[in-house]
């Protein structure tokens, strides 16, 4: 009897900006691609247990972002990433516990305090926290269905995902 069981990573992000009086400018649901590296990744971590790290950072992207199986933190010629807040670092990816096969950070959204004008168009989680760092794994990252969006000095973005694991 062969027995075949297939896992499937998926993450669903949901974006949303306010402007400095609180008021929702837009929102943003997506859902992003998983690296090569992150599922190696992945694998080497759960699977063989070496040098597991917990730490996960958001980043956004600029305008019109396209992301491959083949990207890493060192080489995405698709995208780049957006600067234009004032946290000194990444924010961090803080997750709920796992349920369903899913966990999230709805109880904890990674905050991005804009502070100049600018064009965003997706975002992306990594191992590195280091804003504009080129190190660290690339673990996956997506592009806004709607389109770039823009963003001025005083708008708060918030980030809430969902990584998911499903079996077939």
């Amino acid at each position: 009897m062969d027995v075949q069981e297939e896992l499937q990573m998926a993450t669903h992000y949901v974006i949303e900006c306010h402007d400095k009086d609180g008021n929702l400018k837009w929102k943003e649901d997506f859902h992003n691609l998983v690296t090569t590296v992150g599922l190696n990744d992945l694998l080497t971590q759960y699977f063989k247990g070496a040098a597991y790290t917990a730490a996960f950072y958001v980043g956004l992207t600029g305008g019109t972002p396209t992301f491959a199986a083949g990207d890493t933190m060192a080489s995405h010629a698709g995208w780049a990433e957006s600067a234009a807040y004032s946290q000194a670092t990444r924010p961090a990816l803080t997750l709920g516990t796992a349920s369903a096969g899913s966990i999230s950070n709805s109880a904890s959204k990674a905050q991005f305090s804009i502070n100049a004008i600018a064009t965003v168009g997706g975002a992306f989680l990594s191992t590195n926290s280091t804003k504009s760092g080129t190190t660290g794994t690339l673990y996956g990252g997506g592009a806004f269905t709607e389109g770039n969006r823009s963003v001025i000095d005083g708008d708060t973005i918030s980030v809430q995902m969902t990584l998911t694991a499903t079996s077939s």
